[in-house]
């Protein structure tokens, strides 16, 4: 029978493997080039899905101009 792991001991796992394959600088860098972004998703999708397509295109070939 195989026991779940929880959460802190996966995240430690991981943390040890990068340590391990990247060292700890590298380890440091590439958890630093993660981003969570920022703004408000939800609306921010609200406005854009209340466009047409016909918005959309005449958008893009306005953009390319």
């Amino acid at each position: 029978m195989s026991s779940t792991k929880t959460l802190n001991e996966i995240r430690k796992e991981g943390i040890d493997a990068l340590a391990k394959a990247l060292g700890p600088i590298g380890m440091v860098r590439f958890l630093q080039s993660f981003d969570t972004g920022s703004g408000d998703y939800t609306k921010e999708r609200r406005e854009w899905l209340d466009e047409s397509v016909e918005d959309i295109v005449r958008e893009i070939k306005k953009n390319r101009e």
